[in-house]
């Protein structure tokens, strides 16, 4: 018994040996081998490897939060931008908005409950275009004026059916039942008005006046003028003259004052008459002119005939 175990101590110790010796062989390097390097990222190469995978992260974060503050101070939403909307009729836009550029548009409407303004800083214009691109309208509304350019402006009632106003390169037309002027000056044409009727505002005088020209009236059928409840007053510096060439002139009135008629003077010797006479004879000269001549027991318009020399 003690031989065998003495046999089995022996034996563990030459298997250890050869344990030792085969494991130690196995790190010498053989002739004829490559040298083997160890695999990895070590040292610098690993410290900025991971400064810009922290780089990345940090940008990543940055851009997220950027983007969630944009959605929410342009307020995006899924039919639109903040106060601009997307619908299927267009584009709904609350509020006041600025266009830096021309705005390319079929329509423009305000709410049912507000106005639509528009406003520039030195004028707003809009324009209509053919198919071909050239410019058919044009209303451009500026510091200093208004302007139209078109071919046909055209102003009707509200519903459309009526048209009111209407101004071409040949004539302006008004189909107003009603024209009224307010200005303290009037209205001033600077050629001919064909109107069936000019009348005053109640209370109010109506003045026709020619400053520096000639102030006609024509109708075929003949021209009224009628002061129903005042006086009619006809003015001119130079001559009066009323003609008719195929009818008459009708003075009709309970009285007819020609003031400031000239006096005859005699033929003989021309001395005026008296100017204490109180009863005068109207006389008229081959001429027209209209005379008086003091009344007698006698005509004396024969006598005091020497005015119709001058006329």
């Amino acid at each position: 018994m003690e031989q065998s175990a003495t046999l089995d101590i022996e034996t563990l110790k030459i298997t250890q040996e050869q344990f030792i010796l085969a494991s130690q062989s196995l790190h010498l390097q053989r002739p004829g081998c490559e040298a083997v390097y160890p695999v990895g990222l070590y040292g610098w190469r690993k410290r900025c490897l991971y400064f810009f995978l922290l780089l990345l992260l940090v940008t990543m974060i940055v851009n997220l939060a950027l983007t969630v503050w944009i959605i929410k101070v342009m307020n995006f939403s899924v039919v639109g931008m903040g106060n601009l909307q997307l619908n299927q009729d267009g584009i709904r836009l609350e509020g006041i908005s600025e266009f830096l550029l021309p705005l390319y548009v079929n329509e423009i409407q305000s709410r049912r409950d507000s106005l639509l303004v528009l406003r520039s800083e030195k004028n707003v214009t809009l324009n209509a275009r053919n198919s071909q691109g050239q410019l058919t309208g044009q209303l451009t509304v500026g510091p200093d004026a208004v302007e139209a350019q078109c071919q046909r402006l055209e102003v009707r009632s509200r519903d459309g059916s009526r048209l009111l106003f209407t101004a071409d390169e040949e004539e302006v037309i008004m189909t107003t039942e009603k024209f009224t002027v307010t200005g303290s000056e009037g209205a001033m044409f600077g050629h001919s008005v064909e109107t069936p009727l000019i009348r005053a505002r109640a209370s109010e005088d109506l003045k026709l006046e020619s400053p520096t020209r000639t102030l006609t009236m024509e109708a075929p059928r003949g021209v009224e003028v009628n002061a129903a409840k005042g006086t009619l007053r006809v003015n001119g510096r130079k001559d009066l003259q009323l003609e008719s060439t195929e009818g008459e002139i009708l003075l009709d009135a309970n009285s007819v004052h020609l003031g400031n008629l000239p006096l005859g003077t005699y033929a003989a010797s021309p001395v005026e008459a008296s100017q204490e006479q109180a009863v005068y004879e109207v006389c008229v000269c081959p001429s027209g002119k209209i005379y008086l001549s003091p009344a007698e027991t006698s005509s004396t318009c024969q006598a005091m005939s020497n005015i119709c020399l001058w006329s």
